[in-house]
């Protein structure tokens, strides 16, 4: 357990310093807010800080913060301390940024700030990536829940004969299409403040549940430090695709640009997007823990770990808590997926209309691009659900292009620290590390290049070393060219 609680402190005191850094760096001031400025009633709505603060916790926490770690604890106790270090460094600093830079920038969403900074072919490259990783994570955050609540509180089969689970997967569709076209206050603002208290409820519980039942957790002096997992995994990169969420995720910076949208003040992004990700390291700490204490406790196996991780949950949440204590807890887990799911979609349309010029003001336009994307999410459930290893495949091109997101975040970051004269390392070191690991992860899958590590290894660590050459060699003529436009 001190490996774990050394974790937590860790967590907790680096947000606290790190995260006075960033804001000292952003210094916030009093100057009007997006919300403010281009009020329009539907995206553009200032919110009170708690709202957004909640709601920006649940856009960005899906399956990831919860099904990644109990995958990624396989590795062992080392996660309990990669976890909030990267949260801390990375993840936390990444939608900060983002929400703030997009803040300063109109409420741009994520494809118009990299047009903005990286140019507009790199904007041509994102927008296509950044579309088809919102697409995916519709359909994850579709099928997860559905047969999350379908198995775990109906008690029947995730199979594809059973009408119960189409009906089921209708009705989560249903409240997208809703969630997607109304204006953000009326469906999202008004219901996520309890969806965050059943979230909150649930992640608490569960940490309290881990003294209460005794669970036993290994330490890292005495486990020691596994850079293979039982299944042959590698820690660099596996580990770190497969926390995503928990860690460093790219899909939240088109969540945090979302809420630039209703940000009444700037100096509420510190609350609202750095520590709205602090939670989510504790929530991917919390259940990594529970993860490991089940396997030890021989509640479930290393195998469950691998390749049922949704039946962990159902069994780890009733074992701590009870039948109704696990049952508000799988509640909870069922409801981060759709509250992120959501918003991914009310992204995915605000940034077709914006890159196609389509003024989603008029009703029946943005019907039509919604109804598009709908039907093609709709496509890639079907097959995820009609084949074997559908969503292994799905899940595993969803990770690979969250990270990817992430890069480019990163990057958009360095060159906006490189162009107003910021400490722009704290965000070109991150973004060389993410670019080891989606190259390195690409370079050997099966869905990749399949080379052998080595190889990979080699070839990521050339591919990371020309990002940061171009960055500071493309960032530096970014702020010459604004010094001598000044001049």
């Amino acid at each position: 357990m001190i490996t774990f609680l050394t974790g937590f402190v860790l967590l907790a005191v680096g947000a606290l310093i790190y995260g006075r850094i960033c804001e000292k760096v952003m210094n916030p001031t009093d100057r009007k807010t997006p919300a403010v400025e281009k009020y329009d009633g539907v995206d553009y709505v200032p919110m009170k800080k708690w709202k957004n603060s909640l709601i920006e916790l649940l856009n960005i926490a899906g399956t990831g913060p919860i099904l990644g770690p109990i995958q990624g604890i396989l590795f062992g106790p080392i996660a309990f301390i990669t976890i909030p270090i990267g949260c801390v460094i990375g993840g936390a600093f990444h939608d900060y940024m983002i929400g703030m830079i997009s803040s300063r920038s109109d409420g741009e969403q994520m494809p118009s700030l990299v047009k903005r900074f990286l140019g507009k072919y790199m904007y041509r490259l994102y927008n296509v990536f950044v579309c088809l990783m919102l697409l995916l994570l519709s359909v994850v955050f579709t099928y997860t829940p559905g047969d999350l609540f379908v198995t775990q509180l109906m008690g029947q089969k995730s199979s594809l004969d059973n009408p119960v689970m189409w009906i089921v997967y209708a009705a989560i569709f249903a409240y997208f299409i809703i969630a997607t076209l109304l204006p953000i206050d009326k469906i999202i603002g008004r219901i996520y403040p309890l969806f965050g208290g059943v979230l909150l409820l649930s992640a608490v519980g569960v940490f309290i549940g881990l003294f209460v039942k005794g669970y036993a957790l290994d330490e890292i002096w005495s486990a020691g430090v596994s850079f293979v997992n039982p299944y042959g995994d590698n820690f660099i990169p596996i580990f770190f695709v497969t926390v995503a969420c928990g860690i460093v995720s790219g899909f939240h910076s088109t969540q945090a640009t979302l809420i630039s949208r209703t940000m009444s003040d700037e100096r509420e992004g510190r609350m609202t997007f750095y520590n709205m990700m602090i939670l989510e390291g504790f929530i991917a700490m919390v259940w990594a823990a529970a993860a490991m204490g089940a396997v030890n406790a021989g509640l479930v196996t290393n195998d469950m770990l691998h390749d049922k991780a949704t039946a962990v949950v159902g069994v780890v949440a009733k074992d701590m808590l009870g039948n109704v204590g696990g049952i508000i807890a799988i509640i909870g887990v069922i409801v981060l997926p759709i509250t992120s799911g959501d918003t991914s979609l009310r992204s995915l349309r605000i940034i077709i209309s914006e890159a196609l010029n389509i003024d989603t003001t008029k009703k029946s336009k943005k019907l039509a691009v919604a109804g598009v994307i709908f039907s093609a999410a709709a496509g890639i459930l079907i097959f995820a659900k009609a084949n074997t290893s559908g969503f292994n495949v799905l899940w595993r091109y969803f990770s690979w292009a969250n990270e990817c997101t992430a890069v480019f975040a990163f990057a958009v970051i360095s060159v906006y620290m490189m162009k107003n004269k910021m400490p722009y390392l704290m965000a070109l070191f991150p973004g060389m590390f993410y670019m080891f690991i989606v190259s390195a992860y690409i370079l050997n899958a099966q869905i990749g290049f399949r080379l052998p590590w080595s190889a990979s290894y080699i070839g990521a660590g050339v591919l990371s070393f020309a990002y940061g050459t171009v960055l500071v060699v493309y960032g530096g003529a970014v702020r010459r060219e604004r010094k001598e436009t000044k001049e």
